[in-house]
């Protein structure tokens, strides 16, 4: 299935509201019969554009009347799914088995499952045949028809499913329950071109598809009129945003378009692809007042072979020389990055020069992952160069040097004086208070939950190599 194209957008977001409108109704019934409010439970697994997806699934639940819960024992329980790694899905089977027992006791109980794991037909076909307890099914594509999905349940008997293998359409305008006040996620494009040979997500997430940049601006306005200073533009890969659009605006003008926005204090980005990384958006970034100094961009392994393999688009050198610019544009960057060790054509050599562009980039800090295989993907059916233990041995020396560079790199500014958003009371004592720099390190400081939301001048007295302890100046 895919989007109507009888209809446009605007048309489409109207017709929801008026299904929210009639579905408000039917729930308040329903509560008023049992004497009670329905309550919902969210579960949600993997990334961010995952979490912004169960923001806009929350604030639907909410319009209709559902009251949140922490419980799974809930009237309304929605899991969106993740499946970039195959124990991913396990984890999902697990859950929904323990869900059964909930579903005996409350007959007004709807379970209903969507996102990545959902766009995998073989994973359909078993939750119809061993978990008939699920209610709805949906994907990634159709998020937006979640409350007309509960309305058809209420009029059948069967389980519901609504799967799209792929949408040109962006609905707008939708609720959405954010989870902070002062920053938030904006989607600025969706799904995925580049294929990398290890990566499920385009077959998931589908082609890449842009939000046009006025629809951008109004929902960061929007939000800015409501307390946010900090918001963080999301996409597969953002530095090809726009590539859609007709006529075609770069990333790079987006985020100038952005900054003209006032009362926005904070912009960040995620995921950044190397092969799309402009120089004009180095100098966009160079230049800017409201840029945050982090860039998170991805290496995955530093043998040109193995990126090669992994259909990543680009060779070690020319990492190497986009580093190089990016360092000597803005020499206060903090740069992260993701590493795969044990690709399955990696050999002790191909890890070498992943190690060495560890040393050579000095990463403020690196998600590190051992290879894992995802059926579906080009690179489930290559044949393995290394041992189980080799791969470990690897794993372990790489994690080892990047948290011993790191140390070094996030201590540079111990010392200094710099501004903090406070983000929330510390966990772990509650007369501290943690907030995020610039860079994105996080900062420990005495302080009360009043400063939540807030930008404060810390001094960063002492680095404990992943965080600061500090003080208000």
């Amino acid at each position: 299935m895919s989007f109507n194209n009888q209809i446009t957008s605007e048309e489409e977001t109207l017709r929801q509201k008026e299904i929210m409108e009639r579905l408000k109704e039917r729930i308040a019934n329903i509560s008023k019969e049992l004497g009670r409010p329905l309550t919902y439970c969210s579960i949600c697994f993997g990334c961010q554009m995952n979490a912004k997806d169960s923001e806009k699934l929350e604030g639907i639940l909410e319009t209709i009347g559902y009251v949140r819960t922490d419980s799974e024992d809930c009237d309304f329980l929605i899991m969106n799914t993740c499946t970039v790694r195959e124990n991913a899905n396990l984890r999902v089977y697990g859950r929904l088995g323990q869900l059964k027992k909930y579903k005996k006791k409350n007959p007004h109980m709807m379970i209903a499952l969507c996102g990545c794991m959902m766009q995998e037909s073989l994973v359909v076909e078993k939750i119809k045949e061993s978990y008939r307890h699920v209610d709805i099914i949906f994907g990634t594509h159709n998020v937006f028809k979640l409350a007309e999905l509960i309305e058809t349940k209420l009029d059948t008997k069967g389980m519901v499913i609504d799967i799209w293998e792929g949408t040109s359409e962006i609905v707008e305008d939708l609720p959405s329950d954010r989870k902070y006040s002062f920053k938030c996620g904006v989607n600025i494009m969706y799904g995925c071109n580049n294929f990398c040979s290890y990566c499920i997500v385009p077959y998931v997430r589908g082609r890449e598809r842009s939000r046009k940049p006025e629809d951008i601006i109004k929902e960061i306005k929007e939000l800015v009129a409501d307390g946010v200073v900090e918001i963080m533009l999301l996409g597969q890969n953002v530095n090809s945003y726009g590539k859609t659009l007709e006529p075609k605006v770069s990333f790079a003008k987006l985020l100038e378009m952005i900054e003209e926005i006032e009362g926005l204090k904070r912009i960040r980005f995620m995921t950044s692809h190397p092969k799309d990384l402009s120089d004009e958006l180095i100098e966009v970034m160079a230049n800017s007042k409201k840029i945050c100094k982090h860039l998170h961009l991805p290496v995955q392994s530093g043998s040109s072979k193995v990126l090669k393999d992994m259909n990543r688009s680009y060779t070690k050198e020319d990492y190497l020389t986009l580093v190089d610019k990016i360092k000597t544009a803005i020499p206060d960057i903090s740069l992260t990055t993701d590493i795969i060790v044990g690709f399955p054509t990696e050999t002790e050599e191909d890890f070498m020069e992943t190690l060495d562009v560890v040393k050579r980039v000095r990463y403020d800090s690196a998600f590190t992952f051992i290879y894992s295989k995802r059926t579906g993907t080009p690179a489930a059916n290559m044949e393995f160069a290394s041992t189980d233990e080799q791969i470990k041995e690897r794993f372990d020396l790489l994690l080892n040097e990047v948290q011993n560079i790191a140390k070094e790199t996030c201590a540079r500014f111990e010392g200094t004086t710099q501004e903090v958003l406070v983000e929330g009371v510390n966990e772990q004592d509650a007369s501290l208070v943690t907030g995020r720099l610039s860079n994105n390190l996080l900062v420990h400081f005495p302080g009360t939950s009043d400063m939540i939301g807030k930008f404060m001048e810390v001094k960063l007295k002492e680095s404990k190599g992943f965080y600061y302890l500090g003080e208000t100046v």
